[in-house]
């Protein structure tokens, strides 16, 4: 019988090709390791910690046995990844055992690759760990734009407010609303009887200052839905005011993207004060107000009474003086960074917030949950505060140590490992970490500050947080039914309008003494031509009745006005989803979810399909399987 070897610390262990080699390790493992001799020593999920240095699990297993792909010797795989920290069998050690690594495991690839992948999965669930595939299909999946080999990345830069901390959405936005409407009752707006209403507004929606409007834009800038002030526009009114129109991001003064969490506050109050214009409640003493006029940045109303209540410090004074009411815990955030560090990591914090607050919401979110007396600082290389970003990622500012508790600082030329620092940039960064570009990966919940700029000016690689991913992917789930339903019908009145418009241009030909078009209609008397037409247009009427409410309806799992973040429409992505898709790599609804994966995930992209794909891939169903043949 055919035979080939596994090897162990040296030892050669002979068995059966037919036997799988996960099945054979995993007995090896269960039945003659002694695994509580080998913890002390090594580190979670295969490192190795020495003296507080992380050591590669290569070096930990015997660097005989492995080696690392080093960034010198890295190629660029056929996907187009670098193959920089790939693990490497060493040849040399094989050949010394007398040991041929192709033929040992001798056979059709494809048919080693189907029993080993089987036996995976098996040992996969004894172990109770989601393969990759299960944890991409769900709520807390990472979901990949593009291509990204984990192994290759050196860096892992984070940022904190709504990526490491996660507010509660009511508690901190509903008190950031509380201090800008006292801003804004101070300068004389007419605010009371306002309270503030968490569900309508959404990330992703964009303000049209000067016509006071909230709209939803699919990813060409045609906008689908709209609200004037806190009332939603009919299908009909979104038409005849932006049926000639594009959103443009790039018109500043105009459009508004609500990219974060940290808009929803300000949109609200927005939105609101466009309902006192309106009205005609705003005094005549606070000037001719327009639209554009409530919104202008630092200068009038909204923003400026925003401004006022994040730079004095009352919110953030609030939060710190109780972290617990706003910022919710989660456990195994800690733990999915310490997997990053101990797999060799380098690990950056980049946040624009101030060393005091950074210290004590950090201090409150990892403390508590990190192993044997960790402080959050023993995670990162560098922490920078007051980043002043997007600023940080497009040019250079001074960097300064912070050399005190109480945040004393003092000009620095040159970081060190473990520093905390204010200010600086990107470049500097990159300096310090020996690194550039395509090896650092950097994790926020901004698309523009974080994930935009980091990749337009860097070409750093890029991952989005967007909690409200979670909300999303179970609404997606409860109305899948509602959308077959929908989409059955939609099919339903295509097929009938087909027979409707063939059955209307064979009357137009013959009106003009021309042949019919087909067949059936040439058989037709004028009479019977004319009755199936009048029934074919009744049964199309009744079903845009029937869609109509339903598309509207259409994503009420998720928000009630908006449907659904990722969508616009029943068909198309929103321009929320383009900017996901364009400017980061991967996207995941919080950090933590990395602990589901390993620092040496290697995500794929999904296939992008394109109009021409659809018949290609997936042939319609026949007509009787639609249930059209009943409308006979």
């Amino acid at each position: 019988m055919a035979e080939y070897a596994e090897l162990l610390g040296g030892v050669v262990v002979q068995r059966p090709r037919a036997v799988p080699f996960l099945r054979l390790a995993h007995a090896r493992r269960v039945g003659s390791w002694s695994t509580q001799a080998a913890e002390p020593a090594i580190g979670r999920r295969g490192a190795v910690c020495c003296g507080g240095a992380a050591v590669d699990a290569a070096g930990s297993l015997g660097g005989e046995v492995f080696s690392v792909t080093s960034s010198s010797k890295s190629e660029v795989d056929y996907l187009g990844e670098s193959t920089k920290g790939d693990l490497n069998v060493n040849q040399e050690r094989l050949e010394a055992l007398g040991v041929d690594g192709q033929a040992a495991l001798g056979g059709p690839i494809e048919e080693i690759a189907r029993i080993e992948a089987e036996e995976a999965k098996t040992l996969l669930s004894h172990l109770d760990i989601p393969d990759p595939l299960t944890s991409m299909h769900s709520p807390r999946g990472i979901f990949c734009s593009r291509t990204l080999n984990l192994r290759s990345i050196s860096a892992i830069g984070y940022d904190m407010d709504y990526t490491l901390i996660h507010y509660n959405v009511m508690a901190w936005e509903g008190r950031a609303y509380d201090y800008g409407m006292a801003n804004l009752k101070s300068m004389g707006f007419p605010v009371d009887g306002l309270t503030f209403d968490q569900n309508l507004v959404i990330r992703g929606l964009i303000m049209d200052k000067e016509r006071g409007n909230l709209v939803k834009a699919d990813r060409f800038g045609y906008v689908k839905r709209a609200m004037h002030g806190t009332h939603m526009l009919s299908t009909r009114a979104v038409s005849e005011i932006y049926g000639r129109e594009l959103v443009d991001l790039r018109k500043e003064s105009r459009w508004e993207f609500l990219n974060t969490f940290f808009s929803v506050s300000e949109a609200v109050m927005y939105t609101q004060m466009v309902d006192r214009l309106d009205e005609g409640a705003i005094p005549a003493d606070l000037g001719l107000l327009d639209y554009k006029g409530l919104f202008k940045a630092r200068c009038q109303a909204v923003s400026k009474a925003l401004f006022r209540a994040h730079v004095e410090g009352h919110l953030k004074s609030e939060i710190m003086a109780d972290p617990g009411r706003f910022v919710e815990p989660d456990p195994e955030l800690p733990l999915a960074l310490l997997d990053q560090k101990e797999a060799g990591k380098q690990l950056v914090l980049i946040t624009n917030s101030d060393y005091h607050y950074t210290n004590k919401m950090m201090q409150h979110a990892f403390n508590r949950f990190l192993p044997n007396d960790m402080g959050w600082r023993d995670l990162f290389n560098m922490v920078i505060v007051s980043a002043r970003k997007p600023e940080f990622f497009q040019m250079a500012n001074p960097l300064y140590e912070i050399v005190t508790s109480d945040g004393l600082m003092r000009p620095c030329f040159k970081a060190h490992p473990g520093g905390l620092y204010s200010g600086g940039s990107a470049q500097m960064v990159e300096n310090f970490l020996n690194i550039h570009g395509d090896e650092i990966l950097y994790v926020g919940d901004h698309i523009y500050t974080d994930v935009s700029q980091s990749k337009v000016h860097l070409r750093w690689r890029t991952a989005l947080i967007c909690r409200e991913l979670e909300d999303e992917f179970n609404a997606l789930i409860h109305g899948r039914s509602h959308r077959t339903e929908l989409i059955e019908l939609i099919h339903q009145k295509e097929i009938v309008g087909d027979l409707f418009n063939q059955l209307r241009l064979a009357l137009q030909r013959r009106t003009k003494g021309r042949p019919a078009q087909t067949r059936a209609a040439t058989n037709m008397n004028n009479e019977d031509l004319t009755e199936t037409m009048e029934k074919l247009l009744i049964v199309m009427q009744r079903l845009d009745y029937k869609i109509a409410p339903m598309l509207e309806e259409d994503g009420e799992h998720f928000n009630s006005r908006w449907g659904y973040l990722s969508r616009a429409g029943l068909w198309d992505k929103s321009h929320l989803t383009r900017q996901i898709e364009k400017y980061a790599d991967i996207y995941t609804s919080r950090v933590s979810n990395f602990l589901q994966y390993t620092p040496f995930m290697y995500f794929r992209s999904q296939e992008q399909s394109l109009a021409h794909d659809l018949h290609t891939y997936r042939p319609p169903p026949p007509i009787d399987e639609i249930g059209v043949n009943n409308l006979s």
